[in-house]
């Protein structure tokens, strides 16, 4: 498809730190950028603490407005703050439609571009039924949210059951995640490490991870053998790592935190694992699946429920469920047939989930809200 217009988009987020919303809104940059758009990417943060690369093509526009509130009165002037210079940002930029990620961003742009006639897309990368905002920001959101020409979702139960309760459903789309065009091959599964269990994701309460350490502690994998190693950083570092001391299981648990080639590791692991309490649509999963990875995960309510089918291309079990986990993780560690199985299954994402797809959906959806 060729996307000739809008000749000027500007994409706003709130830093390009690691993160699955910050890693798509960069790809989306770079794709748009090479097909001729002149696009601009806008941060509240500055460039030095970018953890993902940008074309050179694309604009890169630092705010560096984001401070620390310690009083009511402090939010809301460095808010206003915020808006205001969002504002000057755009107005300066000039483009024919605004693409906002996450939901605290949206309702920064929203309210900062009010009266300009300036289009906004806004996206929501997570399950907004869980992820909590804030109650000022989730008040705003309600508000603000029908004043965008479109809104994004990443899942058909998020779009029914909550973003249709108050925006106008012709302005709704669910947009998926895609899979990157330069994954590389995954390994079959005899050629996997078959003691190496792998997690990827924030070290934060909702991915999780206490979860998966209680459940590999029940599996007794620990005693055949295996090691279970979780990729990223975050708050929950220092808990999860009391935790697995306490689990008695800490001498086969990695920590190694952020890394640059999550999918060589992906690439090589006997099982992918993910105990999230609610996901969005997780781009690691996604790759994992890519990859050719047998993978377990928790049955959200919205994402892994609409990328598995279970014991098809992988294993659903119930959110928070230690015990259901560990019986997931000894079932396919011991069943060789049946990692192979839903590995082979697992890697049709690359054409139910291709960078074209959902690029064709991107781009017919944010046409649509310029011609409106």
């Amino acid at each position: 498809m060729t996307f000739l217009h809008p000749k000027k988009l500007l994409l706003v987020i709130s830093s390009l730190g690691p993160g699955g919303a910050e890693r798509v809104i960069c790809e989306l940059a770079n794709i748009w950028a090479a097909k001729g758009v002149r696009v601009g990417l806008l941060t509240l943060t500055t460039s030095k603490e970018d953890h993902y690369s940008l074309a050179p093509k694309v604009e890169r526009i630092e705010l560096n407005v984001i401070k620390e509130s310690r009083t009511l009165w402090q939010a809301l002037v460095n808010n206003a703050h915020r808006c205001w210079k969002i504002r000057r940002a755009v107005q300066k930029f000039s483009p024919d439609v605004v693409l906002s990620f996450i939901e605290q961003n949206n309702v920064r742009v929203l309210a900062a571009l009010i009266g300009t006639g300036v289009p906004v897309v806004v996206s929501e990368r997570t399950d907004p039924r869980y992820h909590d905002a804030g109650r000022a920001f989730a008040m705003a959101r309600r508000w603000l949210y029908p004043l965008a020409r479109r809104v994004v979702v990443q899942s058909e139960n998020v779009r029914q059951n909550w973003a249709c309760g108050f925006v106008s459903s012709e302005k709704i789309a669910v947009i998926p995640n895609f899979v990157r065009d330069d994954m590389p091959e995954g390994l079959p599964d005899t050629q996997r490490d078959l003691c190496h269990i792998l997690a990827v994701g924030r070290l934060s309460k909702e991915k999780g991870f206490d979860v998966l350490l209680k459940a590999f502690a029940l599996s007794g994998l620990t005693e055949r053998g295996a090691c279970l190693v979780i990729l990223g950083d975050g708050p929950e570092r220092a808990s999860l790592e009391e935790l697995a001391r306490s689990l008695n299981i800490s001498q086969a648990v990695s920590m190694p935190g952020v890394v640059q080639d999550p999918e060589s590791w992906m690439a090589r692991c006997a099982l992918f694992v993910m105990t999230s309490r609610y996901e969005g649509f997780p781009n690691v999963l996604l790759e994992a699946m890519s990859l050719r990875c047998a993978v377990i995960t928790a049955d959200c309510d919205s994402g892994p429920r609409e990328m598995i089918q279970h014991g098809h291309n992988g294993l659903l079990v119930p959110v928070g469920d230690e015990e259901a986990t560990a019986l997931a993780m000894k079932r396919l560690f011991d069943d060789a047939a049946l990692r192979a199985r839903l590995g082979a299954a697992a890697v049709e994402v690359r054409e139910r989930f291709s960078r074209e797809k959902i690029m064709r959906q991107w781009e017919g959806f944010i046409l649509g809200a310029i011609e409106d």
